[in-house]
């Protein structure tokens, strides 16, 4: 007698009721109320990630619905018999009232013509006619809208349910004609409890880090995990530990990659180095290493910003300590500056011919960055009178200028990073608490430091600003930001203003002026078009006003300091 074929364990082990669904307590116990009360919807909107159990879910509903008891009297239930012919026929896809169809190849309107013209016929053998439409955003606009009336109305004899990762791109108008549920995520150590349940079934020893390993690795989904777990049992001939299921799926060894983070955090390359290429000869990948740099740059700014809240059974113990003693040792501000780079590196790993160079670029940048002391450090220092950070600062400004665009100094001129000290230009974004100490409202010219009011509501403006500042705040963007950027003041008076343009506007915009501040205001205005040259622009006031800003800034002594620590730096923005 042949073997049986080999089924999968995301198959063989696939819920046929809502007992054995895991993690959906929210859906379960809506259904079962709705199906007790005899409020069924019309129609049923499953939405999450690929593998959370939504087609399954939909089976499993389809068989509720329809089934009748082992004695074949019985109605719909939240506990199908899982005898009688439809929960067989249904279990199996055989059944002729139950139609399942996939949108991402059947997208068309002609297609969802064909399935609203079958909803006329009674079911042939169900109490319902059940359409299972999965990935539904994959249909067309048109689809959707010829769905929409049947939608809304169907005959009595008919449900849909609908299946999507995407739920954005589900239209508002079929979204409420649904009933919606969200199937959540599984948590690790749910999932990790299920799947070892599943080895015990199948007879196969697993270590329970192995098992988290596995769950964490899946995000959420069981169909994952489950692949995951059939991958490491067709590699292993004994019990399964974490670090055969990290070789399997070419993970990287957690104690490795926290003696990585800490070498980094230290400034040690060479070392950061060695711990790396063991990782990478040992068959990690350069994507998922930094993945778990990112992982546990996490869990040491969460331990060290919220010390007492819980973090969760799936880590283990061993890791909880290490975050608990580095995130001790570094502050808040060197973490997340750490994830802004690890974040951005990441991005620059998978777009680099060569992944491996880019990642020890990568980790050069970090460890010189250990070294470099915290812009705001650095102006109190400077304000105390603390020379050693100046001398330090000057022999890391190759460093700092090496940094990325998340850091207060970076490079404007990437390309140019090579060239001699001082040829390349830097930007220096100095912070309204670094320049408190420096009165800089005084040397402003009175009117170019005027903006305009974020939160003026006169209705009989007094000003030029004030009146530009009503089409701000009743919505008329466009003409908002002519009068902003091309338009000069000549005179402003009650009723009358008076302007001249700088760059070519529509024909009738004086005349919109004109009709949108007498609705406004409820008195007639005369606007003019001058050909004199009038006031400079509002932006134009703003950016002299900043300019003249800089300039001062830059003569101020502490300020000056710190651009001397970086030699060709400039100041770029006052926030």
């Amino acid at each position: 007698m042949p073997n049986k074929p080999y089924k999968v364990l995301a198959t063989k082990y696939r819920p046929v009721n809502f007992d054995s669904l895991v993690g959906q307590d929210v859906l379960v116990r809506t259904l079962t109320n709705s199906i007790n009360n005899n409020r069924i919807a019309n129609a049923f909107l499953l939405t999450g990630i690929r593998g959370v159990g939504k087609t399954t879910t939909a089976r499993i509903i389809a068989r509720a619905l329809n089934c009748v008891g082992a004695d074949g009297k019985g109605s719909a239930t939240i506990k199908p018999c899982g005898v009688c012919s439809n929960c067989t026929s249904i279990m199996e896809d055989r059944h002729p009232d139950v139609i399942e169809m996939d949108a991402a190849s059947r997208t068309g309107v002609d297609d969802i013509r064909e399935v609203i013209d079958n909803t006329h016929y009674m079911p042939l053998s169900a109490r319902y006619k059940v359409y299972i439409i999965d990935e539904v955003h994959m249909l067309s606009k048109n689809a959707f809208n010829a769905l929409l009336k049947t939608l809304e109305e169907p005959p009595s004899h008919v449900k849909f349910i609908f299946a999507t990762t995407e739920i954005r791109k589900i239209p508002v108008t079929i979204l409420s004609r649904c009933q919606r549920f969200d199937l959540k995520r599984i948590e690790v150590s749910q999932l990790a409890n299920h799947i070892g349940n599943i080895a015990a079934k199948e007879d196969v020893l697993v270590q329970m880090e192995a098992l988290n390993v596995i769950a964490s690795s899946a995000e959420g989904s069981v169909r994952d995990a489950l692949s995951l777990l059939d991958q490491v049992i067709a590699h292993a001939s004994s019990e399964i530990t974490a670090q055969m299921v990290r070789d399997v799926l070419g993970l990287s060894d957690k104690s490795k990659v926290i003696e990585l983070f800490t070498m980094l955090a230290k400034g040690d390359v060479a070392s950061a180095f060695g711990v790396f290429n063991n990782l990478y000869n040992s068959g990690g990948d350069p994507v998922l290493i930094f993945n778990d740099l990112l992982e546990f740059t996490y869990l040491v700014t969460r331990m060290k910003a919220a010390p007492n809240l819980d973090p969760g059974a799936s880590i283990p113990e061993t890791e909880l300590l290490s975050a608990r003693e580095l995130g001790a040792k570094l502050d808040i501000s060197y973490l997340t500056r750490l994830w802004q780079l690890l974040l951005k590196g990441l991005e620059e790993i998978k777009i680099a011919p060569d992944s491996f160079a880019a990642a020890e670029m990568i980790m050069v940048r970090i460890a010189y960055m250990s070294d470099l002391p915290s812009p705001a450090k650095v102006i109190k220092d400077i304000a105390d009178g603390n020379n050693e950070v100046v001398n330090r600062g000057s022999n890391s400004a190759q460093a700092a200028m090496a940094q990325n665009s998340h850091t207060n100094t970076h490079s404007e001129e990437p390309s140019k990073m090579g060239q001699s000290e001082g040829s390349s230009r830097a930007t220096l974004v100095i912070s309204e608490e670094a320049t408190r100490s420096f009165n800089a409202k005084e040397t402003l010219n009175p009117d170019a430091s005027q903006e305009v009011s974020e939160s003026s509501t006169a209705t009989n403006p007094e000003s030029f600003l004030q009146m530009v500042d009503l089409f701000k705040s009743n919505g008329e963007a466009l003409l908002y930001n002519w009068l902003v950027s091309n338009v000069r003041l000549v005179k402003f008076e009650q009723g009358r203003v008076e302007i001249s343009i700088c760059e070519s506007l529509p024909a009738d915009f004086a005349i919109r002026l004109a009709d949108s501040l007498k609705k406004w205001t409820g008195a007639r205005w005369l606007v003019i078009i001058s050909k004199q040259q009038g006031k400079l622009t509002i932006q134009e006031e703003k950016q002299v006003s900043e300019n003249k800003l800089k300039e001062d800034l830059s003569h101020d002594p502490e300020i000056s300091k710190v651009l001397e620590m970086f030699p060709g730096a400039v100041i770029n923005k006052v926030g």
